[in-house]
């Protein structure tokens, strides 16, 4: 079974926001020849590295709420011009939205079992992935998603 994590996404309002970062960040790699990738630098490595790289992502709250996921790829260590280690997360390219879900406020990362993690907003139809986002939200507090 197959190991998460969970952070707070600190800067964006929106899963929109999520998703220029990212396309943004995805567009520069491939103008330097690099994977479409990016790259989120944490204080703290991971111990079950290999349970996470075992199809794990990275789920982000946004305004509170478990928004979306992204794949991740590698976790990698780097020391920054200041001698601290720090954990490299690699993930996927693509922002895939999530049901809403409720989440406390929280400080750096944690492990989210698989039987924790929110459903793929694709996989509950159409009409669910279209709802504007301020509305999967609301539906999300009242606990009706």
């Amino acid at each position: 079974m197959a190991l998460h994590l969970i952070k707070l996404c600190v800067g964006a309002d929106s899963i929109q926001d999520l998703q220029d970062w990212v396309s943004e960040r995805a567009l520069n790699a491939i103008a330097a020849g690099l994977e479409p990738h990016s790259i989120h630098t944490t204080r703290m490595v991971p111990k079950r590295v290999e349970e996470l790289l075992s199809e794990g992502s990275l789920y982000w709250v946004i305004k509170g709420q478990v928004m979306a996921r992204q794949s991740l790829r590698d976790i990698r260590t780097a020391t920054g011009a200041d001698g601290i280690q720090r954990c490299q997360l690699i993930l996927g390219p693509e922002v895939i939205e999530t049901v809403p879900q409720p989440r406390r406020p929280f400080q750096g990362w944690r492990y989210l079992q698989a039987e924790d993690v929110p459903e793929d907003l694709g996989t509950l139809g159409q009409g669910m992935a279209q709802m504007p986002e301020d509305l999967r939200r609301e539906l999300a507090a009242l606990g009706l998603l």
